[in-house]
C-alpha cells in the first residue's frame, strides 16, 4: 500500500474545547473532617438531662386526673348560711306512717265499738274487755306519737323553706323562729297561723294560685277535726253505756278526719316540693342563612386561550 500523504494540522480554533480539570478538596490530617456550622456564635451547649428513675408501677388505676373538683363559694363574712331542714323523703314517710297508724286507731275503736253492742246482751270475757281497753290506749298513745313527730318534721320544713325563700328573693324574714313554732303548736293559734304562714311562703314563691285549692281544703278538713275532737274531749267522762257509745264513734270518727288532714298536708307539701318548672313557650328551630345573590359574572372580551389585556 501507497503511504498516505502528510495532512496539515487543523485550525486550533475548531478543537473541542479542554475539559476542566476536577479541584480536590485539600486533604485533612486524619481525625478530623468538615462540618457544617451556622454563621454567627455557636449555639449553647445542651444540659444534660436528669435520670428518669425506675418506671413507676401501681397496683390501682390512678385517679388522680379523673377528679373534677369544684370551689365552693365561701359565704360572706357576717352572712348566716340558712340551715337545711329536714330531707323530702323522711317528712312522706312520716306523713305516710301518720296516716297509717292513725287509721289503724280508727279500727280499733271501731272493734271497740262493736264490743260494746254485743256487751249489751252478753257478758265480755275479761281477758278480751282487758284487750279491747289498752288496745285502745296503745293506740292512743302512738297516734299521739305520730302526729308529734309529722308536726315537727312539716314545722321545721317550714322554717327552712320560708328562710331560704326569703334569702333566696332578699326580702327580710319578718317572723323570727319561735314566733313560727308558737304559731305553729299552739292549740287554736295553729288553726290561724299556720295557713298564713304557707300563705305567706307561697306568695314569696309565687306559687300560691297553684297551692290555694290545697291549702283551702287542708284548712276545713283541719277545722272539722277541730271540732270532732273538741267533742270527743267532751264526751270523754261518760259513765252511761250510751255515752261511752258516743265518744267511741267520736273518737273513730277523729281518727279518720285526723287521717284525712293529714293527707291534705301532703297534697300542700307535694305542690311546694313538686313545683313545676317554667318552660319557654317557643321553641328553637334550624334556620338556614340568608344567602345574598351574587352579581352574575360579566362576560370575558379576550377569546378563549388568550391573556387578558393589560
Amino acid at each position: 500500500m501507497a503511504p498516505l500523504p502528510d495532512v496539515p494540522p487543523g485550525d486550533p480554533r475548531w478543537r473541542p474545547p479542554a475539559a476542566p480539570t476536577p479541584r480536590e478538596a485539600p486533604r485533612l490530617p486524619p481525625g478530623f473532617r468538615w462540618i457544617a456550622v451556622r454563621p454567627g456564635a455557636a449555639p449553647p451547649r445542651r444540659r444534660p438531662r436528669r435520670p428518669l428513675g425506675p418506671t413507676p408501677r401501681y397496683s390501682v388505676i390512678p385517679r388522680w386526673g379523673l377528679v373534677d373538683r369544684v370551689p365552693q363559694a365561701v359565704p360572706a363574712s357576717g352572712v348566716t348560711p340558712a340551715k337545711a331542714g329536714p330531707r323530702p323523703e323522711l317528712v312522706r314517710v312520716l306523713m305516710f306512717a301518720a296516716q297509717l297508724v292513725l287509721c289503724g286507731a280508727a279500727l280499733v275503736y271501731a272493734v271497740r265499738y262493736g264490743l260494746l253492742i254485743y256487751n249489751r246482751n252478753t257478758l265480755l270475757n275479761p281477758l278480751v274487755a282487758f284487750a279491747a281497753d289498752w288496745l285502745g290506749i296503745a293506740a292512743s298513745v302512738a297516734a299521739m306519737v305520730a302526729l308529734l313527730a309529722c308536726f315537727v318534721a312539716l314545722i321545721q320544713w317550714l322554717i327552712c323553706r320560708r328562710a331560704a325563700a326569703f334569702e333566696y328573693h332578699g326580702l327580710p324574714e319578718h317572723r323570727s323562729v319561735r314566733r313560727l313554732w308558737a304559731g305553729c303548736l299552739l292549740p287554736f293559734a295553729n288553726l290561724v297561723m299556720a295557713p298564713v304562714y304557707v300563705i305567706e311562703l307561697a306568695l314569696v314563691e309565687d306559687n300560691y294560685e297553684r297551692v290555694r285549692k290545697q291549702v283551702t281544703i287542708w284548712w276545713l278538713a283541719w277545722v272539722v277535726s277541730y271540732l270532732i275532737s273538741l267533742f270527743g274531749i267532751l264526751t270523754c267522762l261518760s259513765t252511761d253505756a250510751q255515752g261511752i257509745a258516743n265518744n267511741t264513734v267520736m273518737v273513730v270518727l277523729g281518727y279518720l278526719v285526723a287521717a284525712l288532714t293529714v293527707a291534705a298536708v301532703a297534697r300542700v307539701f307535694e305542690g311546694f316540693e313538686r313545683k313545676p318548672v317554667q318552660r319557654p313557650a317557643h321553641r328553637w328551630l334550624v334556620v338556614e342563612p340568608d344567602q345574598q345573590t351574587s352579581p352574575a359574572p360579566v362576560a370575558a372580551v379576550e377569546l378563549e386561550g388568550q391573556e387578558p389585556a393589560a
